[in-house]
């Protein structure tokens, strides 16, 4: 075998071996309180870093400055090294202060908004190649949604739409699946409709942890929440089964 051979073989060994992991979740977490601490700290312990870097992204909120305070005001009591990138100021090497991070956080907004402001930076090309290499992907409601193939996103007016998205995890993801009453009934006509054959719902106080684009736990931080992959039944109504193993944190 030559050199070549043995560094590509070695290349490919390595890859396989990375641990792509995303963390959608539902609803909560700092956006609305600071107290708990309870799915932020099980973020960082995702990461096999001691200290492990943690980059807040809030472009869906058009980095909004509380949003962005409540972050810090978080994770500055945890063990971890806090960031943000903003796109609406004058911009930093978005690539290289990625390649300096072991977690990434996005925050929830406009969807919509906020893959248009990425392509045309492009942070979406960026994000990619970091999770490739096992850069923890993390998120909340549109932080969530925007790594599935699709979103359920309320990102217009006029209603709740399915919406492409990053595609790094498969399938299509709603967030809020018990907090907002539309979610259930949108999600329904979805998959009457032929659109999509299933649908992870994830409710607030809940999580969804993917690794390797398979769901292996759904997390609690709140009591009683669930995440569920929801599919048709023959009757056409909504089979929702909630997603296991279980991880209670709260």
């Amino acid at each position: 075998m030559s050199a070549g051979q043995v560094t590509k073989n070695n290349a490919v060994t390595q890859l396989k071996s990375i641990m792509r992991q995303i963390i959608a979740i539902g609803g909560g977490g700092f956006g609305r309180t600071t107290k708990s601490k309870l799915i932020e700290n099980y973020i960082l312990r995702q990461s096999p870093e001691k200290k492990p870097s943690i980059c807040f992204i809030p472009t869906a909120t058009g980095d909004a400055d509380p949003y962005i305070e409540s972050f810090y005001a978080v994770f500055s009591q945890l063990n971890c090294v806090p960031s943000h990138i903003g796109l609406f100021k004058r911009t930093i090497n978005l690539e290289a202060h990625i390649e300096k991070q072991n977690i990434v956080f996005v925050g929830g907004g406009n969807t919509k908004s906020m893959l248009a402001v990425w392509k045309a930076w492009g942070l979406d090309k960026i994000l990619r190649r970091a999770y490739k290499r096992g850069v923890v992907m993390s998120g909340v409601s549109a932080g969530a949604i925007c790594w599935f193939e699709n979103g359920l996103t309320d990102s217009w007016e006029e209603g709740l739409k399915l919406m492409p998205c990053l595609g790094f995890a498969p399938g299509s993801c709603a967030p809020h699946y018990d907090e907002e009453p539309e979610r259930r009934p949108a999600t329904k006509q979805l998959l009457i409709g032929g659109r999509i054959s299933s649908m992870y719902g994830i409710e607030g106080g809940a999580a969804l942890h993917f690794i390797n684009e398979k769901p292996i736990k759904a997390v609690q931080f709140e009591k009683e929440k669930r995440s569920y992959l929801v599919t048709l039944k023959s009757n056409k109504t909504s089979d929702e089964k909630p997603l296991s193993p279980e991880k209670i944190i709260y």
